[in-house]
Parts: structure tokens; C-alpha cells; sequence
């Protein structure tokens, strides 16, 4: 136990650091400023991680989490800290990150664009049903027993069979919490078994709530067993009890993960999808579909990244890591043509049926593992691209993948990333016959430490 420790800045992954001699400890759920006893949970020889016990002073910075499940739920750490002091950290974060690991020369860094909203932001979310609740420490040390250990809520992080039951959520939409609520009461209500991870039994496993900003709701609920009666009797009492759902979907999976990629989806009521809109784009939504999570800001993003990219409409631009092709047919209209690259065959059908049902005939999308499609031959074939724009994973890109952009040598990059660090290591692989012109962070998920960031790249003049 080490007492009265002052929490003295951010850290990676939504902690906060202070140190303790030459020890750097890292604690979640505190921010700086607060004064802390704090119980050591792991030891090493130059850092430790804890938690904070006993709060002896609360720093001038803090404010009120308005969730009532903060500090369990393992969602927005970083709830009591004032949006304006978290995106000050993750500008922070991305300088930080570019400057420490690219080494490279950079221009200043534009100032943070933040999200419109703080709450209800998030456009899709995940609940788990699990027969073993994660109980709370008060719950633990009234001795009260309790008859009912069934939850449908999020899991807590680091226990993959104990599932926090979610009263309030305020990531989405409150259709969303009023949707699972009622899912859960009519499911106690009726005896239904709720998932045994462990001993993989049990009627109930997942749902997933996606809405859109064009006011669709799409419900899908994942059934581990396959019992027709008990399946119909719980959506038919939805149908009648939530107009709003636009499409009601279910899947039966009996797998041993929650993955339902390789899973059927029946449709039970309504449509198969749904639609976001984007200065009159429509985007197909299904149930496997990958969106950005935030549409609104979204929106931004692909805004800065168009502008980024400098288009007159004479431009052949690969955009790679292309998803449901959200980015190249919100840029078509300005280039001459656009070529898509996803891994992923269901997404890359995804995005040519978004630039059928928007009239936009200048795109062509390839399904396959980026660095075994984007290749000398490849570009070759199809023309060295004007511009690149890049939405990789948060791993970054693959070294075969930066060697085939350094080959095709376009005149600009666009690079957006959900990761600062990888995009510094590939921004610096870049860094030969490329120059970083602008930076532009973007807060996607507020109460959070994530931070995405654009950058743009100008080739070097020989």
C-alpha cells in the first residue's frame, strides 16, 4: 500500500500514472491531481500497475461520472474527466506519439476536432447474456444472497464469463436501453435460460442494437439453442412492443465463440438492413456490416480526409482498407475513378451495392489480403494511383504494403488511423520520398482514451 500518492498525468489505455521514487504506477479511474492511497496489484522492475483505495484529496480537474455503472463497466474511462481536459490528452497523445516513435519532421498538429456529442453517440452496441452476474463489491459485502444471477449487459474486462448487468447505457441511443431492458424482463419473466459460457448452454446468448441517423433501428438477437416456440413467443412480443424496429433479425449459434460472421441471419420482421445517410449518399447496412460506430463524426472525418486528398475529378485514388467502401464513394464524385481493397468479400459486396443504389459508376472494389493484392502487377494493371488513402487496422500496414505504396509513388496519402503509434512507425517507413504536410486529430469516442488521426502526405520533389 503506498499512501498519499499525487496522480500526476494520462497514460496509454484510459489510466492515469503517478510515481513513487523511481516507480511509474499506473491506475485506472483516477485523474490528475487526485491524491491516492493506492494498493499495488502488479510489480515489475520499473513499473507497476494498482488501484486507488482511498481518495484523500479530489483534484480541481475531476467531474461527476453520470453513469451508474462507472468504474465497473470496463466502457468510458474516462467519464470523470471534462470532455475539453480528454481531448486535450489525446492531442497530446497523438504529438506524443509521432514525435517519440515516427522521428520524423512534422508541422504543427492542428487542434483536435471533438465530437458534437458526448452521449448517445454510438450508432451500434453488443450486450451479453450470461447466467453468472458480475456482483458489485457493496453487493459482496451486505452477505445478502441472491436468487437471481442472471445479467444482460457488457463483459467485465478480464473475466471472459462474468457479464456486468446494465441498467443505463449512455453510448446510444436510449431506444437502445428501453429494447434490452424489455428483452431481459420478458425473459425472466418466462423462465428463459440465460448463456453458461463455461458449460456453453443455456436459450439466450447475444444481442446487438444498431440505429442509424436516418431513425432505423435494427435488433439482432443470437440464440444459442435452436427452440423455435421460445424464439417466436420473445419476437413477436418486440414486434408488438417496438414499432421503431425496422429490421428484426435472429441467428442461431451454437458455436463456442460469439463471432456470427460464418452464422446465418434470418429475418424475422421488417428488412435485412438498414441505411445511414451522408450529403445524400445512401449506405447499406447489414447485419455483418462494418460503420463507422460515431455518424456524426464520421461525417467529419471523411470530410477532412476528402480535403486531404485534393481532388479535381482527374484523379485515379486507391483507397485501401476500403471496409463497406464509405470513403471512395463519398470521394467519387470527385475523382476520376476509385479502386476499393478490403479483405473482407462480404464488405467489399457491401460497398459495391452502395455505389449501385447511389448511380456512381467510377468505383471498382477487390476482396482479398492487402499485401497479396496491392503488388507491382496490380498496379501495373489498373494505374499508378494520383492519390492513396489508407484506413488501416489498428495493427497499421503490413511492410509489403508500404513498399507497394512506395513503388506506385503517389503524389499524396492520405493516412487515417485509430492508432497513433502504428501510424507513426509507418509514417517514419514512409519518410523517404514522403513529407507530412498536415495532421488532424478526430475524437471519435468520447470518454475514452481512443483518438483517431489524419494525416497527409506530399511526395518529395526529386
Amino acid at each position: 500500500m503506498l499512501e498519499k500518492v499525487t496522480i500526476t498525468g494520462i497514460a496509454a489505455e484510459g489510466k492515469a500514472v503517478a510515481r513513487y521514487n523511481d516507480l511509474v504506477i499506473f491506475i485506472p479511474f483516477v485523474v490528475p491531481g487526485d491524491v491516492v492511497d493506492i494498493q499495488l496489484t502488479r510489480k515489475k522492475n520499473s513499473y507497476a500497475e494498482g488501484k486507488a483505495v482511498f481518495f484523500h484529496e479530489y483534484s480541481a480537474q475531476r467531474t461527476e461520472a453520470v453513469c451508474e455503472h462507472y468504474g465497473i463497466c470496463g466502457g468510458c474511462k474516462w467519464q470523470i474527466l471534462p470532455y475539453s481536459e480528454q481531448i486535450r490528452y489525446k492531442q497530446q497523445q497523438v504529438a506524443d506519439n509521432l514525435t517519440r516513435i515516427g522521428k520524423i519532421e512534422l508541422p504543427e498538429i492542428s487542434p483536435i476536432l471533438g465530437s458534437g456529442k458526448a452521449e448517445f453517440y454510438r450508432n451500434k452496441l453488443e450486450f451479453t447474456f450470461s447466467n453468472k452476474r458480475w456482483m458489485t463489491e457493496t453487493e459482496i459485502k451486505s452477505g445478502a444472497t441472491f436468487d437471481n444471477m442472471n445479467a444482460l449487459g457488457f463483459h467485465i474486462p478480464g473475466m471472459f464469463d462474468k457479464v456486468l448487468d446494465i441498467n443505463k447505457c449512455w453510448l446510444q441511443d436510449d431506444i437502445s436501453n428501453q429494447i434490452r431492458n424489455e428483452i431481459k424482463d420478458f425473459a425472466l419473466k418466462n423462465n428463459y435460460t440465460f448463456f453458461d459460457l463455461r458449460n456453453q448452454n443455456g436459450l439466450m446468448r447475444n444481442i446487438i442494437i444498431r440505429t442509424s441517423s436516418t431513425g432505423e433501428v435494427m435488433l439482432i438477437v443470437v440464440f444459442y439453442e435452436n427452440d423455435k416456440d421460445l424464439r417466436e413467443a420473445l419476437l413477436n412480443h418486440l414486434v408488438e412492443k417496438f414499432p421503431q424496429i425496422t429490421s428484426l433479425l435472429y441467428i442461431i449459434n451454437e458455436k463456442a465463440n460469439d463471432t456470427i460472421t460464418d452464422r446465418e441471419v434470418f429475418t424475422f420482421k421488417g428488412k435485412d438492413h438498414i441505411f445511414e445517410e451522408m450529403e445524400g449518399l445512401k449506405f447499406k447496412i447489414g447485419p455483418k456490416s462494418f460503420y463507422q460506430t460515431n455518424s456524426e463524426q464520421a461525417y467529419n472525418l471523411y470530410k477532412i480526409a476528402r480535403e486531404f486528398a485534393g481532388l479535381s475529378g482527374n484523379e485515379l485514388v486507391y483507397d485501401l482498407y476500403t471496409g463497406t467502401g464509405t470513403i471512395a464513394n463519398f470521394v467519387a464524385k470527385s475523382a476520376k475513378q476509385v479502386i476499393g481493397i478490403e479483405y473482407v468479400p462480404e464488405a467489399i459486396e457491401d460497398a459495391r451495392v452502395n455505389s449501385e443504389i447511389n448511380g456512381i459508376g467510377n468505383t471498382l472494389f477487390f476482396a482479398g489480403d492487402m499485401k497479396d493484392i496491392l503488388n507491382v502487377a496490380f498496379i501495373e494493371e489498373y494505374g499508378r494511383p494520383d492519390v492513396i488513402i489508407t484506413d488501416p487496422p489498428r495493427a497499421g500496414m503490413h511492410d509489403d504494403v508500404i513498399d507497394a505504396i512506395l513503388f506506385a509513388e503517389p503524389k499524396r496519402i492520405v493516412y487515417v488511423s485509430c492508432n497513433p503509434a502504428t501510424q507513426a512507425r509507418d509514417l517514419s517507413l514512409l519518410d523517404p520520398k514522403y513529407k507530412v504536410a498536415k495532421i488532424q486529430p478526430v475524437d471519435m469516442f468520447p470518454h475514452t482514451h481512443h483518438v483517431e488521426n489524419i494525416v497527409l502526405l506530399e511526395i518529395l520533389k526529386s
